[in-house]
C-alpha cells in the first residue's frame, strides 16, 4: 500500500493520479484532514482516510497497513517541523518501509528562511531510522505563471531576484519523480537534488511572456524593501512577503539555480520548458 499525504493540494493531486496511471486503485491511499474534498477518489477506489497532523493518533490509525508513505511538505511555514514530527513517529510506530518526503533544493545548505523546516525535517527522518528518499524540490513554474493578471495589466513584473537563473520546473515534472520514487526500486536513502532543465531569469520570463501575449512586459529589479512594500500593498500578509523577498534575494545569489539534471533523469524525460508551461496556462 502506498500512501500519500496532503493528496486534495496542487501536488498530490498529481501524484494520485500518476499512480493511477501505474497501480491498481485499491493498492493506493490518501491521508487529508477532510475526507469530503476526497470523495471523487473515493469513487475510484482509491482508500481516504482522515489524517490530522495536530492529532497524532488519527496519523497512526490512517498509516496502518502502508508500506510506502509520501510525506508533503505541510503548507503552514512555521509549524512544519512539529508536524512533520508527528507524521515521522507515525510511520515509526507502524513500520513503514519507505518514507518520501518534498523537501527544497540543497535544504542542508541553502541559506533560504524557507530551508531551514526542511533541513529540521531532514534530520528527524534520519534520526528515526526509517529507510527514506528527500525529494529536494526546487521551484515551481507555477509560482510565477499562476498569477500573470498584475503584469499584464501594469506591463511589468516585479521582483528582487536580479539576473538570478531560476531552475523551476512544472508541479506535473516533480510528481513524476515522486511517482518514480514510490513505484520503484533502489531510491532507499536517497537525496535528489531536483530542478528543471533550462533555468531562466526573471528578465527571460517577461520577455516571454511579452511574445507569447503580445503585450510589451518588462522586468523590473527592486530594492527588498520596495518589493516587500509592494507585495503588502497587494494584499499579501506581511511574514509570506517577506518569505518572497528571502527568496528572490536566495535567486539572485543563485540558490534557485540548479544544473544537475537530476529530475529528467528520474522522470525519465525532459523537464517542461518554460514556453510551454506559459503556453498551457495562457491557453487555458
Amino acid at each position: 500500500m502506498i500512501l500519500v499525504t496532503g493528496a486534495t493540494g496542487h501536488l498530490g493531486r498529481l501524484v494520485v493520479e500518476g499512480l493511477l496511471e501505474k497501480l491498481p486503485a485499491q493498492k493506493i491511499a490518501v491521508a487529508v484532514r477532510d475526507p469530503e474534498k476526497a470523495q471523487a477518489l473515493a469513487a475510484r477506489g482509491v482508500q481516504v482516510r482522515r489524517a490530522d497532523y495536530s492529532q497524532p493518533d488519527t496519523l497512526s490509525a490512517a498509516f496502518q497497513g502502508v508500506e510506502k508513505l509520501l510525506l508533503i511538505s505541510s503548507s503552514e511555514v512555521g509549524q512544519r517541523v512539529a508536524q512533520h514530527r508527528a507524521v515521522v513517529e507515525a510511520a515509526r510506530k507502524v513500520g513503514v518501509r519507505l518514507l518520501a518526503y518534498t523537501s527544497i533544493l540543497r535544504a542542508d545548505t541553502s541559506s533560504l528562511a524557507l530551508a531551514a523546516e526542511h533541513k529540521a525535517t531532514e534530520q528527524l527522518i534520519r534520526d528515526s531510522g526509517l529507510p527514506f528518499v528527500f525529494l529536494r524540490n526546487g521551484w515551481y513554474i507555477e509560482n510565477y505563471t499562476a498569477n500573470l493578471a498584475p503584469a499584464l495589466a501594469h506591463g511589468a513584473l516585479v521582483g528582487s531576484s536580479g539576473e538570478g537563473r531560476v531552475a523551476a520546473a512544472t508541479r506535473a515534472d516533480y510528481a513524476a519523480a515522486a511517482v518514480e520514487v514510490l513505484t520503484g526500486s533502489g531510491h532507499e536513502n536517497k537525496v535528489y537534488e531536483l530542478g528543471g532543465d533550462t533555468p531562466f531569469t526573471l528578465s527571460e520570463l517577461a520577455a516571454e511572456v511579452s511574445r507569447q501575449t503580445g503585450k510589451a512586459i518588462v522586468y523590473k529589479n527592486l530594492p527588498p524593501e520596495q518589493y516587500q512594500g509592494v507585495l503588502v500593498g497587494a494584499g499579501l500578509p506581511a511574514g509570506f512577503a517577506q518569505v518572497l523577498v528571502d527568496s528572490d534575494l536566495g535567486a539572485a545569489r543563485g540558490e534557485l539555480n540548479d544544473s544537475t539534471g537530476e529530475l529528467s533523469r528520474l522522470i525519465g524525460r525532459p523537464t517542461t520548458r518554460l514556453p510551454d508551461a506559459l503556453s498551457a496556462t495562457l491557453n487555458g
